[in-house]
């Protein structure tokens, strides 16, 4: 036996869109069942900046790391502090 579904109503803002599903269950509205799993593969994750002290000899050697890499030495750190996560995990 099927569930009738309802209707999902039309909003004026992304406000009253997110205050509606604070307080309806999509299953009402939706047939999970028959969801479908999508890439999106230009989404970016989000970034934050940080500051970092490092004594000056530890970026020096970063950077030629990153050089003979060919790769920003931002990217370089933000690879090995992932790879180091990863390792751990």
């Amino acid at each position: 036996m099927t569930k009738k579904l309802k209707t999902v109503p039309k909003f004026s803002s992304e406000a009253a869109e997110r205050r509606f599903w604070e307080k309806h269950d999509s299953t009402d509205y939706f047939d999970w069942s028959k969801a479908k799993r999508t890439r999106m593969p230009n989404l970016k994750p989000t970034t934050t900046a940080i500051s970092l002290r490092l004594p000056l000899s530890l970026l020096e050697s970063i950077k030629i790391a990153a050089n003979k890499r060919d790769i920003p030495y931002q990217s370089l750190i933000k690879y090995w502090l992932n790879e180091k996560l990863t390792e751990r995990r």
